[in-house]
């Protein structure tokens, strides 16, 4: 137990490399710059050709198309009939029941969450060096064990000899946990990204996580975001080790984001509690 305590508080001492003055600034630059317009598109040449085998082509592309579709279905929703876990409720909160995390199984454990819902919040402290600092607020919204939406907020701090500079980043997304075991799940997410300030754009993002669960009331969870504004990335990726007591819980990590060609690194330290 002491020895994953003191490996969770060493993430908090992680050397952050090459800090370079008014990143946020190019940040916020980069994403402002207009696309280039000038770029000529190509011609494309159409000929003509017999349409003997359009018929079996458009049968052969009917067929393809229905099993790419199966594919897609099987590995972003999954089989309710084959796989059980799928049927899974959510937890009160993790280790509400022994050695579960997010999800228990309502045929072995009746009382595991009485009302099926949980909202979750946790802030984090984002710290790179004196210069530059900042916050993660997220907040996830579970109406039941199927679906989620989960909305992210960072809000960055540079401060410089004679100027000072802060940018806001957002993430809107519905989540979904395509394995939900007793102490596992992982799933993604889809929906847009937004940056305001000077900024004020709105992207697509599409994410993936996972959290593992120990027999200690401790966990590690990893996730990622990619998105793109204005064709410049707006990553986020994050992983923390969790410390839980009843509701609540305490987490020390790490956090990357990709900001256009800027990026930033910080140890986190935070918490979070389930309602």
């Amino acid at each position: 137990m002491k020895k994953i305590v003191f490996a969770l508080c060493c993430s908090l001492i992680i050397v952050t490399g090459g800090y370079s003055q008014n990143k946020l600034d190019k940040s916020k630059n980069e994403l402002n710059q207009q696309k280039d317009l000038n770029t000529a598109a190509p011609q494309s040449s159409s000929s003509s050709s017999g349409n003997g085998g359009d018929g079996d082509g458009s049968i052969l592309l009917e067929l393809l198309g229905k099993i790419a579709l199966f594919t897609v279905g099987m590995s972003t929703v999954g089989h309710y009939g084959v796989e059980n876990h799928l049927h899974n409720e959510l937890t009160e909160y993790p280790f509400y029941i022994s050695e579960h995390g997010n999800y228990f199984d309502p045929f072995l454990h009746e009382n595991g969450n009485i009302n099926n819902f949980r909202f979750d919040v946790k802030d984090k402290f984002l710290y790179n060096n004196g210069n530059l600092f900042g916050n993660h607020l997220e907040a996830k919204l579970r109406p039941f064990q199927y679906f989620y939406i989960k909305a992210d907020y960072y809000q960055l701090f540079e401060f410089q000899e004679h100027s000072s500079d802060n940018l806001s980043l957002f993430y809107f997304n519905l989540g979904y946990d395509r394995i939900r075991l007793k102490r596992f799940n992982l799933g993604w997410t889809l929906g847009a990204s937004y940056i305001a300030n000077d900024v004020n754009k709105f992207g697509f993002s599409f994410g993936a996580n996972a959290e593992y669960f120990c027999k200690r009331n401790i966990s590690f969870l990893a996730g990622a975001k990619w998105s793109f504004i204005n064709e410049k990335p707006v990553n986020a990726f994050e992983i923390e080790g969790r410390f839980h007591r009843k509701n609540y819980f305490i987490s020390v990590g790490f956090e990357h984001l990709d900001i256009a060609t800027p990026n930033y690194n910080f140890a986190t330290l935070g918490g979070g509690i389930y309602l």
